[in-house]
């Protein structure tokens, strides 16, 4: 501690590089993991974790004779509206599955929505609203009226209600194909924030969008969510080997996406790299200098019978606390900018504080204290008393 008091300029500047370094990493990493969960937040606020559906048809070919070269050439099969098979026993055992938070049974399919003149392409959704509101919080983005749907009801997007000039308690005719029609009316607008869906979904009893789509007492889609977020490709795999039905989840469906977040959390983490380096570089360099500087004091102790193994702790002492000190001063800078960027910010979103982070900043740093430190601690242990005395 005397060895660092005595080089007080070079000890401040080694802190304030090393406070700065940890106020970054807890900064960055505290932003990106706001970022991603609200990209995430935002993507699952308007679709399942796992959506099982019927498997695809596909073409059957008779298999050719033993010793023959059998040339075909086909086009793919058309994918017609099918329900799945005796989705009510699937249901079940997704609901009793391991893992799994909530089911929802949807028949969904397209139709034509009609006012007056206009006519725009629509899909019907059609939900048991209790089970659904557990996938998908509706209620959370309705921005007009009630979410209301059955006995007539339905409930619209915002995109759509304005393409069509409806407002609540409007008269919506919904024209399946083959005859089959039916006049709901508005009882809510929601606003998802996808103007895809937006102008397109119109939300209705289960029953009411079964009749129009012509698929009495089926269902289209089963939607899941789950406990672990980031598992739902391995649980689809188990549904899909379980029940023998195509199940996607949304880290399949949106592949994009998690390239993206992948690319960021590796961007946070290089950021992590090349600051503890710096870190460890400042460190080192400083111990150096004060090697150079304490020669003769280091010969002089050796010589009063210091041992070499007390000599090294020395210096990996001050490797330690230098880390140490600092990274306490940086994780305050950090949780400072974290705070002034949660209330003075954009606010588009917060970023949060994982009750690790600060830690393990903290014991980065100071590891890359005690680490930079070897080199110095280990030829300052070496120096020999005479010639260290002589200078």
């Amino acid at each position: 501690m005397r060895f660092l008091r005595q080089g007080r300029a070079q000890t401040l500047l080694i802190l304030f590089g090393i406070a700065v370094g940890v106020a970054v990493i807890v900064f960055v990493t505290a932003l990106i993991s706001g970022l991603q969960d609200n990209i995430i937040d935002r993507t699952l606020g308007t679709q399942s974790h796992v959506r099982v559906e019927a498997p695809r048809e596909v073409n059957l070919a008779a298999p050719a004779a033993p010793g023959t070269l059998h040339f075909m050439l086909e086009d793919p099969r058309p994918q017609a509206l099918r329900p799945i098979d005796n989705w009510l026993q699937v249901q079940d055992v997704l609901d009793r599955l391991p893992g799994v938070r909530a089911v929802s049974p949807v028949v969904s399919g397209p139709a034509f929505g009609r006012r007056a003149e206009a006519v725009e392409s629509v899909a019907l959704v059609g939900v048991d609203l209790t089970r659904y509101l557990q996938v998908i919080p509706l209620d959370d983005n309705m921005v007009e009226g009630r979410l209301e749907i059955g006995s007539g009801n339905a409930v619209i997007g915002r995109k759509l209600a304005e393409d069509l000039g409806l407002r609540l308690g409007g008269k919506l005719r919904l024209d399946a194909g083959d005859g089959r029609d039916a006049v709901v009316n508005v009882a809510g607008i929601f606003e998802l924030g996808v103007r895809e869906l937006d102008a397109r979904y119109v939300y209705l009893d289960l029953k009411q969008a079964q009749s129009l789509l012509a698929l009495p007492g089926g269902v289209t889609v089963i939607d899941m969510t789950v406990e672990d977020l980031f598992g739902a490709d391995r649980m689809a795999a188990r549904v899909a080997g379980l029940t023998g039905l195509q199940a996607e989840s949304w880290m399949q469906t949106n592949a994009q996406l998690m390239n993206a977040l992948r690319s960021q959390s590796m961007s946070t983490q290089m950021i992590s790299f090349f600051v503890a380096i710096s870190v460890a570089l400042g460190i080192a360099s400083v111990l150096a200098v004060s090697v150079a500087q304490r020669t003769r004091e280091i010969g002089i102790l050796r010589a009063m019978g210091t041992r070499r193994r007390q000599m090294l702790q020395v210096f990996l002492v001050q490797g330690a606390v230098l880390g140490l000190a600092g990274s306490a001063l940086g994780a305050l800078a950090g949780l400072g900018m974290v705070w002034m960027f949660n209330n003075f910010g954009p606010g588009l979103f917060n970023a949060p504080l994982p009750p690790t982070l600060v830690p393990a900043a903290m014991a980065l740093a100071t590891l890359a204290g005690i680490g930079a430190a070897m080199v110095p601690a280990s030829r300052a242990s070496r120096l020999d008393p005479v010639e260290a005395i002589r200078g």
